[in-house]
């Protein structure tokens, strides 16, 4: 590629993998999964890393080096992104097809793992949750920053109030298919006011825009387009193990309120934590803090491995 995709020196850039491996979707999309942590310790604990819209497997370095250290760490490309191929199949459908498929690439039957969505991520687990493999391997989740329906409606991305006149701009906005371009010091601070808090620091910018802005144009808004019309009010519902949610107060792209909405209809939310004047990229512009939780849940809900005692 011409353009950097991600950052390569500091705590954003992405380890190496300990295994590689591609997933076959049900329509036959081919999906990069990375495989992190000891290959010798067969009992470690596991967690699926799901990244969000326009990110990458690379999003997730910060959580991959900390839980790597003693935990299996399963993260893929969803389809379009990172080194997955596009597909003309962009569908709720099709992200619980990839989520399913790089299940049963990676898990053994019957072998749980705690999942984690950020964004889309989220959505994915949501489109998921009423699926047979999901719910084999599925024994607790994290949804970061993200929602099940209104996303247009409620970003707070346009500083203006809330009505269709927003809406109809952020629909313009967030659905655009103009390339972004390099990445400048006008395109990161325009990353920074829409996705990320005021604090977040110029590594945190950085990595994110490397991330975000090798994301191809047409993938990142024919995915638009599902995110535009989504409703996944139902897969809330359906999402039965314990469910943790986690959001920014400054999101502006999946506002508190969605995060609010998931914890009135989760059937077993165990919590949800609001941190205070973070934007929409929470597992970089807080890691340990999501790292945190995500070991919190591992340590409370994911079975000793058979053969670890």
């Amino acid at each position: 590629m011409s353009r950097l995709t991600h950052v390569e020196h500091g705590p954003y850039a992405p380890p190496a993998p300990a295994r590689e491996l591609t997933a076959v979707s049900a329509d036959g999309a081919r999906l990069h999964v990375e495989v992190h942590g000891p290959a010798d310790n067969p009992a470690a604990p596991t967690v699926v890393l799901a990244h969000g819209w326009t990110c990458s497997t690379a999003f997730w370095a910060a959580q991959i080096r900390d839980l790597a250290v003693d935990h299996r760490v399963i993260a893929y490309d969803q389809r379009g992104h990172g080194r997955s191929p596009a597909s003309r199949a962009c569908t709720t459908d099709a992200l619980a097809d990839d989520l399913e498929a790089v299940l049963a690439a990676t898990l053994a039957p019957g072998e749980k793992a705690v999942l984690v969505g950020h964004s889309m991520g989220g959505m994915t687990l949501m489109a998921a949750s009423a699926r047979p493999r999901f719910r084999e391997h599925a024994v607790a989740a994290l949804l970061c920053s993200t929602g099940s329906s209104r996303l247009v409606a409620e970003a707070r991305v346009v500083p203006m109030p809330a009505g269709r006149l927003r809406t109809q701009v952020t629909k313009r906005i967030l659905g655009s298919a103009a390339p972004l371009g390099p990445v400048t010091p006008v395109a990161r601070w325009i990353l920074k006011y829409a996705t990320m808090g005021a604090g977040s620091s110029p590594g945190m910018v950085e990595a994110c825009a490397r991330i975000v802005h090798a994301c191809p144009r047409t993938v990142r808004h024919a995915w638009s387009k599902v995110l535009d019309v989504l409703d996944l009010d139902h897969g809330v519902r359906e999402l039965a193990v314990p469910t943790a949610v986690l959001v920014g107060t400054a999101d502006r792209l999946t506002p508190v309120v969605h995060a609010r909405a998931l914890v009135a209809t989760l059937p077993n939310c165990v919590g949800i934590t609001e941190l205070a004047g973070l934007g929409h990229m929470t597992p970089v512009e807080a890691p340990e803090l999501v790292n945190s939780r995500i070991r919190e849940l591992v340590s409370t809900y994911a079975e000793i491995k058979e053969g670890s005692a």
